[in-house]
Parts: C-alpha cells; sequence; structure tokens
C-alpha cells in the first residue's frame, strides 16, 4: 500500500462519522432511482409481456346491436387482423357478505377455449360449460373471498338468476377492473365476469348479434383509419365510437401510472445529489484547510499537483463508493416495495420485482458525478497552493463589525450571540449552503407530502362537495325520466335527482376526442361543478361546460363551437356552443342541462339513471331492493367509494411517507452534524481556550449550537419556499389529459416538515454535544491551530 493510500485510510477513518453521513445522502439519491425506475421497469415490462403473449385488442368498438353478419363487413376493413364479436352489458349483482349492491360487467367467450383477443388467464377452476357458470375476475373474487363452486345473485336483463362460478381469471382487457363513471378502482363492488357467448346472448336478448368488438391489427395498419373505417361500418347499429389502446380505460390508468412514476424518479433524487455535492464540498475544503502543513510535505518530497488532487478526490470516492452499496441494498428493497403495491393494485399474471441495474448504475454515476464535482472546488484549491505558503498557517480572517454593530445595535446584543454571528458572518457563502441544505432538507418533505395533500383535496371535493348523493343508479336503457322519480317511493329515499349520460366525440377542426356528456339538472343539489379551487359553477341553461384540460385538447374557449358527435344515434352531429371552462381535478366528461342534452338526442324527457339521497336508517333496505330492481344496470354508493379511497390510500401513505420522512432525517442530519462537526474542528482551540477562562459548559454549548440554531431557523422558511416550488413542478409533470392535479400544502405538511427538521437537527447536536464536552483542553491548547 502507497504513502498516499494509506494516509487516505487514516483520514476516511478519522473522520468516519462525516463519510457515512455524506455516504447516507448519496445512498438516498441512489435508492429513490433505482427503486423508481426498477418498479417502472418491471411494471412495464410485466404489461408489454401480457398484452403481447395474450393479444391485448388494439381497436374497441360497442353498439347497441348488430347482426353477426357484420363481422365479414370489419374484417374486410385494410389493415383488420383479427375480429373479436362479443356481447357484454352490466348487471347488478348480490355478493354474500356484501350489504350494497355489487356491479358486474359480463363479458361473452367462445363455448369453447380458443385463442382469442382479450384473452383469459385462468388463476383458478376451469372454463365455463354450463348455462349459469361464469369467470369471475380475479380481485373482485379475491375482494369477496369468492372461490370456484361459490354462487352470486344477479339480475341480468331484469331477470334475476344465480350465477355458479366456474373459475377465477384476469384478462389484459381488465389490468385495472374500474366501472364505468367511476374514478378509482373498487374490487369489492365492480367486477369482470366471463359467460359463454349462446347463454348470455339468450339472457340479453341479443340471439344472433353482438354489440361489442375488439380488433388485432395487421402489422403495419393505419389505427386511425381502421378506426374510421369501422366507424362507418358501425354507424346504423347505434356506434357508441371506436377508439384505440390509448383510450381504453384499463390502458390508460396504467399509462398515467407510468407517467407519474417518471415524475417521481426525476424530481427526488435531485434533493439528494445537490445536498451531496454541498456536504463533500464543506467537508472537504475543512480537510484540506487542517491539512496545509501536510499538503506542502507530500508536494516537497516530489509528489504532483495530480496526484494530490488525485489523493483527496479518493476521500470524496469512498463516500461515494459506500453510499452506492447502501443506495443498492435500499433500492431494491424499496424497489421490491413499490413493485409489490403495484402487483395488489394491477392485475397482471406474473409482476416480479427485477433490480433495473442499469438505472442503478446511471443514478450511481450522476449521484457520484455531482458529488465529485461538489468536491473538485476544494480540491483545486489544494493543489494550487504552493509548498511555501502552505507551510504558513492560514492568515486569520479580516475583521469587519457586524450587520448588528452598522446598525448601532450592538451594545443590545450580548457578547456570546456576537460571537455566534461573527463566525457566521465570515463565512457567508458556507453559511448560505448550510441554510441551503437545511432548506433542502424540509422542502424533500413539503414536496413529498404535497401529493397526500393533493388527494386529500380531492376527497373533500369530490365525496363532499361534487357527490352529495348517498347512492348512484344507473339503468340498462335510458327509460323515462319519471322512471328514475318512481325511486323517490323507495322507504328511506329523501331526494331523487334524475341525469342523462351519453357517449360522444367531441370535434373542433382536425382536433377530436372521446368523452361522456353528461346532462345534470340545472337546479339540483346532489351532482354540482366545482372547480379545484372548490368554488360552484352553475350549469348554463343552454350550452356546455368543458373540462378545462378537454378545452386545451381540443383547443376551444368560451364562447367558441364544438361539433357533438351523438354517436348513440348513429354518429349525428350537432353543434354546441362552448358556455364556459371548468378547471376540475378529474375532467372526464362534459356538461349539460338535462333538458339540453335531451334536446340535442330529440328525445323526450329521459334519464340514463339517478342519483338518490337516502336516509342512513334506511340504507340497508334501499340497498336489498336495489339488488333485484330490474332495469337496473348498476349502482355505486359514496359512502363506499370513500372508505375504499381511503383504505387504498392508507395503503400507499404507510410505506412512501416513511421514506420521505427517513430521507429528510438523513439530509437534515447530515447538513446540521457536518456544519457542526467542522465548526468544533475550526474552533477547538478558541473553545478551550474560553473553557480554561471560565466559562460553563453550558455557555461554550451556546456559542457552537446557536450557529447551528440560526442556520436551522432561517433554513425552515426557505425548505416552505423550495417545497412549494418542487410540489408545483411535481404536480404539474404529473398532469394528464384526464386529470389536473393542483398544488396543495396544507398547514400540516409545513408543521410536519418543521418537526422533522428539528429532530433531525436535535439528534445531531446530541451527537456533537458528546464531543464538545469530552473536549481535552490541554490538547486542544497544544494544538498549531
Amino acid at each position: 500500500m502507497t504513502a498516499l493510500r494509506r494516509k487516505l485510510v487514516r483520514d476516511v477513518r478519522r473522520s468516519w462519522t462525516q463519510v457515512l453521513s455524506i455516504a447516507a445522502v448519496v445512498g438516498c439519491g441512489v435508492m429513490a432511482a433505482m427503486s423508481m425506475r426498477s418498479t417502472l421497469t418491471a411494471v412495464a415490462r410485466a404489461r408489454d409481456v401480457y398484452y403481447t403473449e395474450y393479444r391485448f385488442g388494439d381497436v374497441f368498438a360497442s353498439v347497441k346491436r348488430a347482426p353477426e353478419s357484420v363481422r365479414a363487413d370489419i374484417a374486410s376493413i385494410a389493415g383488420v387482423g383479427t375480429v373479436e364479436t362479443r356481447v357484454t352489458m352490466s348487471a347488478t349483482l348480490d355478493v354474500p357478505g356484501l350489504a350494497e349492491p355489487a356491479t358486474g360487467q359480463i363479458v361473452s367467450v367462445p363455448a369453447i377455449q380458443r385463442p382469442m383477443p382479450n384473452d383469459l388467464v385462468i388463476r383458478a377452476g376451469r372454463y365455463p360449460a354450463g348455462e349459469s357458470e361464469v369467470l369471475v375476475s380475479e380481485a373482485f373474487a379475491r375482494a369477496n373471498g369468492l372461490e370456484p363452486g361459490d354462487s352470486i345473485g344477479a339480475v341480468i336483463n331484469g331477470r334475476w338468476r344465480w350465477l355458479r362460478l366456474s373459475g377465477v381469471a384476469t384478462s389484459p382487457e381488465f389490468v385495472y377492473e374500474m366501472g364505468s363513471g367511476g374514478f378509482m378502482v373498487d374490487n369489492r363492488r365492480f367486477g369482470v365476469l366471463w359467460m359463454s357467448r349462446d347463454p348470455l346472448e339468450r339472457a340479453a336478448g341479443m340471439d344472433g348479434a353482438f354489440n361489442n368488438v375488439t380488433l388485432l391489427l395487421a402489422p403495419g395498419a393505419n389505427e386511425l383509419e381502421v378506426i374510421a373505417a369501422l366507424d362507418r361500418v358501425l354507424a346504423p347499429y347505434g356506434n357508441a365510437g371506436a377508439y384505440g389502446r390509448r383510450d381504453q380505460v384499463s390502458n390508460a390508468v396504467i399509462v398515467d401510472e407510468l407517467h407519474q412514476l417518471r415524475a417521481i424518479g426525476l424530481v427526488f433524487p435531485l434533493f439528494f445529489v445537490l445536498t451531496a455535492a454541498f456536504l463533500l464540498n464543506i467537508v472537504l475544503s475543512r480537510l484540506i484547510a487542517t491539512q496545509r502543513d501536510e499538503i506542502a510535505a507530500l508536494k516537497a518530497f516530489g509528489y504532483t499537483d495530480a496526484e494530490v488532487g488525485r489523493h483527496y478526490l479518493g476521500f470524496a470516492a469512498a463516500a461515494i463508493a459506500v453510499g452506492a452499496m447502501l443506495g443498492l441494498l435500499g433500492g431494491a428493497w424499496l424497489g421490491a416495495r413499490y413493485t409489490a403495491l403495484y402487483a395488489r393494485a394491477f392485475r397482471f399474471p406474473t409482476l416480479v420485482h427485477e433490480n433495473d441495474w442499469a438505472a442503478a448504475a446511471v443514478a450511481i454515476a450522476v449521484s457520484g458525478g455531482a458529488a465529485l464535482l461538489g468536491a473538485l472546488g476544494a480540491v483545486l484549491r489544494a493543489v494550487r497552493v504552493p509548498p511555501a505558503e502552505a507551510l504558513r498557517p492560514e492568515s486569520p480572517g479580516r475583521y469587519r463589525p457586524l450587520v448588528v454593530e452598522r446598525l448601532g445595535l450592538g451594545g443590545h446584543v450580548p457578547t456570546s450571540v456576537r460571537m455566534v454571528l461573527r463566525t457566521l458572518e465570515r463565512r457567508p457563502w458556507r453559511t448560505a449552503a448550510s441554510i441551503v441544505g437545511v432548506g433542502l432538507a424540509g422542502a424533500l418533505m413539503v414536496a413529498g407530502l404535497s401529493p397526500w395533500d393533493a388527494v386529500r383535496r380531492l376527497m373533500e371535493l369530490q365525496f363532499e362537495r361534487i357527490q352529495r348523493e348517498d347512492v348512484t343508479v344507473a339503468f340498462v336503457e335510458p327509460k323515462p325520466a319519471r322512471a328514475a322519480r318512481e325511486l323517490g317511493s323507495l322507504h328511506g329515499a329523501m331526494v331523487v335527482e334524475p341525469f342523462r349520460s351519453t357517449p360522444v366525440r367531441l370535434r373542433h377542426g382536425a382536433r377530436w376526442r372521446k368523452t361522456q356528456l353528461l346532462g345534470l339538472e340545472g337546479t339540483g343539489v346532489l351532482r354540482g361543478l366545482f372547480d379545484m379551487q372548490g368554488h360552484r359553477h352553475a350549469i348554463p341553461p343552454d350550452g356546455m361546460v368543458l373540462p378545462l384540460s378537454l378545452a386545451e385538447a381540443l383547443g376551444v374557449g368560451a364562447g367558441d363551437t364544438v361539433d357533438v358527435e351523438l354517436t348513440e344515434q348513429g354518429s349525428v352531429r350537432r353543434p354546441v356552443a362552448v358556455a364556459a371552462t371548468l378547471d376540475e381535478m378529474i375532467g372526464a366528461s362534459a356538461y349539460v342541462e338535462r333538458r339540453v342534452l335531451n334536446g340535442l338526442l330529440r328525445e323526450g324527457d329521459v334519464a340514463s339513471g339517478a342519483y338518490l339521497a337516502v336516509d342512513e336508517s334506511a340504507q340497508a333496505a334501499v340497498y336489498a331492493r336495489l339488488k333485484r330492481l330490474p332495469g337496473v344496470a348498476g349502482t355505486s354508493s359514496r359512502a363506499a367509494m370513500l372508505e375504499n379511497f381511503r383504505k387504498t390510500m392508507a395503503e400507499n401513505i404507510k410505506t412512501s411517507v416513511g421514506i420521505i420522512v427517513f430521507a429528510a432525517c438523513v439530509i437534515a442530519a447530515g447538513v446540521i452534524y457536518n456544519q457542526a462537526r467542522i465548526s468544533l474542528s475550526e474552533r477547538g482551540r478558541e473553545l478551550a481556550s474560553l473553557r480554561v477562562l471560565g466559562f460553563t459548559r453550558g455557555e461554550v454549548r451556546t456559542m457552537l449550537f446557536g450557529e447551528q440554531a440560526i442556520v436551522t431557523a432561517i433554513g425552515i422558511p426557505l425548505s416552505y419556499l423550495i417545497g412549494s416550488l418542487c410540489a408545483a413542478w411535481l404536480m404539474k409533470l404529473f398532469q394528464a389529459e384526464r386529470h389536473r392535479v393542483p398544488t396543495v400544502v396544507h398547514t400540516s405538511t409545513y408543521a410536519i416538515a418543521t418537526a422533522v427538521v428539528l429532530v433531525a437537527a436535535i439528534g445531531a447536536g446530541l451527537a456533537i454535544r458528546r464531543r464538545l464536552d469530552g473536549l481535552d483542553l490541554v490538547a486542544v491548547l497544544k494544538t498549531r491551530e
């Protein structure tokens, strides 16, 4: 081992606590980047393999009823590879042990199992064979404790019947199972059932016909051209509008989730990269300052500037190497945890966590490169010092009056406080960097918790203002509005508000979007329009309200006219003025008054369903009645949705918040500990002299820790600013066409960030206190410094 290498080992051993604190920051950066990227890679790979092996559809379309002979016309479209016609319908389910009625989407499958688009993976049991046998989706079965051989009740096309579960299955079409009109999964109350084609045709009154089709495209096919041709073929049959994978509900959710993972993997590692660069800079600067004579001796013995520089960069490399190892271990563990969360949310046949070593290598390179860059300034200062100059002690800093003294307030400030302020003002750049370091720690908490603040805002708006109904009832087919109002005769029903919804394509010039047009009661109290700030917006008596995200996608604003293509009526187009835009969080539908939608559809007083306010004491009776009510396609409960929402968020927060708190503590403790440790090293002679002169330990502690207290006190408000800016950036990265996420930071988040920084500061202070109390006064007074 060379002399320089032995010296490096001694330096690292002597400063092991500082090396470890820097390594922890580097490790957190590597862990964050590696875990997010590994999870992203695992989910994307599982999706791609599933879609390919089980032939996920490329184009989808629904109609009211089309004869099976139309299949040949569809197959003749240029670019179509495989055609699968199906019968699908909604049903109200009576699940044992579930008080509320559940909603099932029943999808036909061939009588004999064969490869097909959106093929099934049978996880338990067997393929359905009998008249009343069905396969049930895995998520729904697990949530309700259902197994092959169990039975559930169902109202199919107005008729009650029992369905026997032959098995449990998954399909690439329903990786994320979400009912129509919902905005999040509820596996307890929504599930998918697969039934043989013939019995479902008979139950739905669709003999020799279909109402749903899935296409696989031939290689090189143009999706938009195929969609346009398919719409023309299906137009006479009540086509609801063909669409590609991008607009398929389950796939769209996965795409949005992967987009958010990329955003998180970009933002959070930046905190650690910047902090590591700062810490290495100040630690190496102090190490070099205390080894000026050693640097001079090395140069005198013939060591070149490059060799001396590499020696001190080796100190930084040691911290980076330890941090990389910690980061790899932590990244593998955290990535597996996050992948497990996605395995519960997304139903892939296999979702196995695999460490993305390429991402880990990039994370180490970026974190290490930034840290070495931070250390480079200190190293360059070391190699540029001539040997003769290095043998002399550093020149004392130039004395200048303090700011408080220049303001004439010096006499009012105690001597010990002036000493603390003088130390901070003598090194303004290091003081500023320390303040920024503390600010980054708090900012990580603020930015990390802000998504959950946004979720809480969503819960408040969605379940306390927008959705004030207790139960939503959807009909199989649109009915006269009086049928909706008759639901008010149910015992316990207090308020009933009919609604009308229909699938549409909104067109403006060359742009178009597929969505739902929702007709609400203009004077309704159960459903309203609210923006992200919680302000209520009236439903205009004529004209349409567009979510801002949808308006931006179409390139329109208030006063413009949009062509509304009513796919329910064979793609009839009607011009409708945009009365207003609405900056809402979940921009899934366009809105009009119900009578306006009735007019567009050239129909009478018609409703697609109703919102009900139900007396709490009568809800069980209402649910029991709705389970067997003919003509009802499905129901949803606001209370059940809220309960499921909270449960899902609690599972995600449990892992995420714990990691964020740990990482923020690492940054705060690393910054404050190193600042205090270096200050103690620099001022050891001064503090020992004060002790010899009669100052108590408490007074000496006050002088040392006063610096850290001021740095922390200024850094905490700065963390609010940095965290809020990072939160706004993160929310901007989260934006998608289907939803907008506001920048929300609750007061409690600032309080938590403050508490975490203070706890880390106190912990760092206690560690330094032991060194300060154990200071050898004689030894320190003998040192050359």
